[in-house]
């Protein structure tokens, strides 16, 4: 029986994030067509070809990022989050995954780095993404904005801390932040156990 258990839990977690993904992409995918097919029907009548609603999408997708890219948008963009930056708990949720993904915009690309934290009189160590290479804006004193903001993720993403270190507690990994993040989501769990035996 607990070889039967264990070969079960093994096929069940190897079909889990296969078959949420693939069900996550037909939802959207189903979402997407659905729209498309209710936006052009009145226009196209009965004709549809499968795959323009993700067509649409893509192409509303890449005009509203070319928008929200002019200078002149800026301040209709405001205007547009007003409600969302001002309501009180709307105001945090959007607040932090706007930055959130603010932070992966390609803008900011250049400033990403993931990095080894450690404090050079002590053993421990964890693995961060700087955000800032420079404080100078900030309002802190003149020995705090030679540092760097690293941003320090929980596990399963439910929350992080910001620190502000010296340079030199930092080194730099050769690691991207999409897999930073990926491991961070698990607690840097891997499949290190080795399999039982038959």
């Amino acid at each position: 029986m607990k070889r039967i258990y264990a070969y079960f839990f093994r096929g069940l977690i190897t079909f889990l994030p296969v078959g949420l993904t693939v069900y996550a992409l037909y939802l959207f995918v189903t979402w997407v067509e659905g729209s498309a097919m209710r936006l052009l029907r009145p226009f196209t009548g009965d004709f549809y070809l499968p795959g323009l609603g993700i067509v649409l999408g893509t192409a509303l997708i890449l005009v509203l990022g070319f928008l929200v890219s002019q200078p002149f948008m800026k301040r209709a963009l405001g205007w547009v989050e007003l409600p969302f930056t001002n309501l009180p708990l709307v105001k945090s949720i959007y607040s932090s995954l706007k930055s959130f993904a603010d932070y992966f915009a390609p803008h900011e690309r250049d400033a990403q780095q993931v990095v080894l934290l450690k404090k050079p009189d002590s053993d421990l160590s964890i693995i961060g993404l700087v955000t800032r290479q420079s404080l100078a804006d900030l309002p802190l004193d003149a020995h705090t904005q030679k540092n760097v903001a690293v941003y320090l993720p929980m596990g399963y993403m439910i929350g992080g801390y910001t620190v502000f270190v010296p340079r030199d507690w930092v080194q730099v990994l050769d690691m991207s932040v999409e897999e930073a993040m990926r491991s961070s989501l698990t607690a840097w769990m891997g499949n290190t156990k080795n399999p039982p035996s038959p």
